[in-house]
């Protein structure tokens, strides 16, 4: 118990704070980022608020114009 529960493992970001951290720093609005991937901008506000949610398909729009990818983490 001693060091393991003084110990907490810090939890990954979720995507949608990883996503607003890219928008947040990076040259790309949402505004220019909704027109570019073909969504709605405010459905991209609200999806980086963590209030939205998102289909794949659009989800993989933005991925290409941001040039991500989804990366599965073990650890």
């Amino acid at each position: 118990w001693g060091q393991a529960s003084a110990r907490k493992r810090r939890e990954p970001p979720w995507l949608s704070d990883q996503w607003r951290e890219i928008l947040e720093s990076g040259p790309m609005t949402r505004y220019r980022l909704s027109k570019e991937a073909g969504g709605d901008p405010g459905q991209l506000s609200r999806f980086g608020l963590g209030k939205g949610q998102m289909t794949f398909n659009t989800l993989d729009r933005i991925g290409q114009v941001l040039k991500l990818r989804l990366v599965v983490d073990d650890e």
